[in-house]
């Protein structure tokens, strides 16, 4: 491993035993952006993602890679000694003055206790929902779930204090209707009341947690939780 006095780059703590980490380091090498290799062989970067973390095979894309990369397709495949190419230039960034923007559906209404909400876009009124315009970098920053599942939404109520003020923008993620992570911020649905909690699953049951202290925990049938989205970012009101 070869490291400077504070950092090691990608490319130095692969592991160059297994194709995906072979894939990481050449990569590391000719793109420190990942997803600017994605989009230099026209993948999106959340497949991109699969297959240097192990959990795609890329033998459909192995000789596009390698040659991208300058790298044999042999060594990508079954390793061997390190290639000892020079790695390409990075790519420069795009000018400022021309962000490609994507559009992300913003819920106008208010979503908090006491306020219906569907689990898809078809269910709600036209004219309760607007498109935004963002940089896609930026976007990409916060998640690499595709535009069109994500969805803005303003919070009503004080219940989860201080993580989240009445009026605060949320941005959420339709992709995530699981319970996987314990304690993170969902957006779900209870007949036709909706709220955003931190949930923990306990059996068959849920049970349903306020940042506010003043607020008591609640409890739930699992099959009785409908998961709208995951919060993935908190925009915070001034």
């Amino acid at each position: 491993m070869i490291c400077s006095a504070t950092l090691c780059s990608d490319a130095d703590v692969s592991d160059l035993s297994t194709p995906e980490g072979r894939l990481s380091w050449a990569r590391a090498r000719a793109y420190s952006d990942a997803r600017q290799f994605a989009d230099a062989v026209g993948v999106h970067p959340t497949t991109y993602r699969a297959y240097e973390s192990g959990q795609n095979g890329f033998g459909k894309h192995v000789v596009k890679f390698a040659a991208k990369l300058k790298v044999p397709v042999e060594w990508l495949l079954e390793g061997g000694p390190t290639p000892d190419t020079p790695a390409p230039k990075p790519e420069p960034p795009e000018p400022a003055n021309d962000l490609d923007m994507v559009g992300i559906h913003h819920l106008t209404q208010f979503y908090g206790l006491g306020a219906a909400f569907s689990d898809t876009l078809a269910d709600i009124k036209a004219t309760d929902i607007e498109v935004l315009k963002f940089p896609k970098v930026w976007i990409e920053t916060i998640t690499w779930s595709p535009p069109e599942l994500l969805m803005w939404a303003r919070v009503k109520g004080d219940s989860m204090l201080p993580t989240i003020d009445d009026g605060d923008l949320v941005l959420l993620d339709r992709s995530q209707t699981r319970i996987k992570e314990r304690d993170a911020l969902w957006a779900f649905t209870v007949g036709e009341q909706s709220s955003i909690k931190r949930l923990r699953v306990k059996g068959d049951r849920v049970v349903i947690l306020s940042d506010n202290p003043a607020v008591p925990p609640d409890e739930e049938m699992l099959d009785h939780i409908n998961i709208v989205a995951r919060v993935i970012f908190v925009g915070k009101r001034k």
